[in-house]
């Protein structure tokens, strides 16, 4: 795998640097899939809907999903 950066809002950033290495692994896990579905230039809905399963299927429920976002930082 490779690395690349990309802008984001200096919050978005922030609250990134402050999650754990196994934090950060998920939210790579979900980008990687979110841009490997934008190549393929599949509808937005579509997308999203196997984002889901796949971030189900590597252990990011909605729940954990939800507690993560809901954490202080």
């Amino acid at each position: 795998m490779e690395s690349i950066s990309i802008q984001v809002d200096s919050e978005i950033a922030q609250v990134y640097q402050g999650f754990s290495l196994i934090e950060r692994q998920k939210i790579q896990i979900i980008v990687n899939g979110w841009l490997k579905q934008m190549m393929k230039k599949r509808s937005l809905d579509e997308i999203i809907d196997d984002m889901r399963s796949q971030a189900q299927e590597n252990g990011l429920t909605q729940e954990v999903l939800d507690e993560i976002l809901s954490e202080d930082v």
